[in-house]
């Protein structure tokens, strides 16, 4: 039988359907972290996860080695993610579906992750955990094997950008940069994670929480679609740098804008921990310029 794919956000229902009809056809990523407790999402996932989710850790699988000047959450080098992946049982043409606790929150680094290796069969399970089991859906216990494969990655799907361009922007201004992080956070207010406090100069805030409806569901297509209209201006999506605190939740950022149908905006990994970590580099502090 033939499956449709899934490049953006699946339902509990759909992704239910998907496990009924063939356990193999979908590999299932539990992504439930909590930067203030790095082994908290581990726990959760041992409590209780959807049936045939393997758990991807956000330091360990998600990024990079650190330098100290590299950012929090490095993008890592493709071959190794590449590898990494194969490693995890995971081969190429197989629908993945990451989720977690947190409306994607983390679940949406590995859907841009998987892009970035040129893998377009992943979702992100729209709601997360919650919708699954408000869908009546049970969570399990038992661990799936992980059997290495071989996966290839293959032409980027995804754009990224380093300090250095975003560094040129700041005087061709040819692009426009999106910070992810929650507005107080961008006025360089409340600063807990990073030495630094404040935001690249010129950047504009749009807090990935905005996202998402009160349900911890995403808004509809045409409502994402308006609000980044909003925000880009006249400026096309390709021209615009989404970041945020360590290049994580401006792929939440990024899946919205794909869900809008607006395409080709860059993702500066290293973001606001990277920048930030070098003191010539400027810093701006308040309000949207």
């Amino acid at each position: 039988m033939s499956h449709s794919h899934f490049t953006t956000l699946i339902s509990a229902a759909n992704l239910a359907e998907r496990l009924q009809a063939s356990k193999e056809s979908v590999y299932v990523v539990d992504c439930r972290f909590d930067l203030a407790d790095a082994s908290a999402g581990e726990r959760a996932y041992a409590q209780g996860h959807v049936p045939g989710a393997h758990y991807f850790h956000l330091d360990r699988d998600l990024s990079g080695a650190k330098t100290g000047t590299n950012g929090r959450h490095p993008l890592p080098d493709r071959d190794a993610l590449a590898r990494h992946f194969g490693d995890r049982g995971l081969t190429n043409g197989v629908q993945v579906v990451a989720y977690d606790g947190l409306g994607g929150m983390y679940a949406a680094r590995l859907w841009w992750l998987l892009r970035w290796l040129g893998h377009d069969s992943v979702a992100v399970l729209d709601g997360g955990v919650d919708a699954w089991t408000q869908a009546g859906m049970q969570l399990v216990t038992d661990v799936p094997v992980e059997t290495p494969q071989l996966f290839n990655h293959g032409a980027p799907l995804a754009v990224t950008i380093d300090a250095a361009g975003v560094e040129r922007n700041l005087k061709s201004l040819e692009r426009i940069v999106v910070d992810a992080r929650a507005a107080d956070r961008y006025r360089g207010e409340n600063e807990t994670i990073d030495p630094v406090g404040g935001h690249i100069p010129g950047a504009l805030n749009r807090p990935f929480k905005d996202n998402l409806s009160a349900d911890g569901r995403f808004k509809p297509a045409h409502t994402l679609r308006d609000e980044f209209h909003t925000v880009l201006g006249q400026v096309p999506p390709e021209r615009a740098i989404m970041q945020c605190g360590s290049g994580v939740t401006a792929c939440h950022n990024l899946l919205a804008m794909e869900v809008a149908g607006l395409h080709g905006a860059a993702l500066y990994g290293g973001s606001w921990s990277e920048w930030s970590s070098d003191p010539k580099r400027p810093v701006a502090t308040g309000a949207h310029p």
